[in-house]
């Protein structure tokens, strides 16, 4: 039978991960969860939860509208490391895809760089795991089901794709579904849906602090990337690609010994 993660940075007491599971078991799939023990947004693809010893903690915990025949598991550590485990067996056999979310708030353009949704679906690619980050507009997400709806529609395209073209970074407006203007590809933005700013507050003898702000972006302008169509009230979907080596044919090389 086909296997699925769901995973998070949310953390296990997420309301977001049960979508996602519901998606997964209706294209069916046997799922588990394996999400953090606590938040780990902004935790990127890093590793954290891995002691001295090289064991990482975890318990079964109960996911909240997870059905009770859907192992469960909260996890000493972050999103990445969730992805790397499973794909080391450590929840039962491999899984076949990795769904990562839903996100409270939008991963768009180059901030993605920084999510831990993302960067546990990027973890899973390495390992030549098909894999989908979700995301809802919504800091306060009420219409988990706008997003499921579209996480199943990607879901569907990603079965048919091989792993190694990419993960799929899916955003969608916290509307009802009704209200959904429809599913576009949309390039990654230059930012995310903020742009931040840092303040200086230092004194002579160098102490002080450093005041980190945002502010938000007009985006009635932008009509094309992923945070200008997600503001105008469109589902989109990027695909992203895991770290690859750049050829730098014009780097002089040397000859040892140097």
């Amino acid at each position: 039978m086909k296997r699925a993660l769901v995973t998070n940075d949310d953390g296990i007491d997420s309301p977001g991960l049960a979508p996602l599971v519901d998606v997964a078991r209706a294209a069916g799939y046997e799922v588990v969860v394996a999400a953090p023990a606590v938040e780990h947004s902004g935790a990127s693809a890093a590793l954290f939860g891995i002691d001295a010893r090289g064991r990482v903690e975890v318990e079964r915990r109960r996911a909240p509208g997870v059905a009770d025949d859907v192992e469960c598991w909260a996890v000493g550590g972050a999103p990445a490391l969730v992805a790397f485990l499973a794909a080391h067996d450590a929840f039962g056999p491999r899984p076949d895809v990795v769904l990562s979310g839903i996100n409270w708030g939008p991963n768009t353009g180059h901030a993605v760089l920084h999510s831990g949704t993302v960067g546990a679906a990027l973890a899973a690619l390495t390992f030549g795991i098909r894999s989908m980050a979700v995301s809802s507009a919504g800091h306060r997400p009420r219409h988990w089901e706008t997003a499921g709806v579209v996480a199943a529609h990607a879901l569907r395209w990603l079965e048919g794709r091989p792993a190694g073209e990419g993960v799929l970074n899916v955003n969608v407006p916290d509307v009802p579904p009704e209200l959904l203007r429809g599913v576009r590809v949309a390039p990654l933005a230059p930012f995310g849906v903020v742009e931040a700013r840092v303040d200086r507050h230092l004194g002579d003898d160098g102490v002080g602090e450093l005041q980190l702000g945002y502010d938000g972006w007009d985006l009635a302008s932008d009509t094309t990337s992923d945070a200008g169509l997600l503001a105008a009230g469109w589902a989109t979907v990027t695909t992203l690609q895991a770290p690859w080596a750049v050829p730098t044919v014009d780097f002089p090389e040397l000859d040892g010994p140097i």
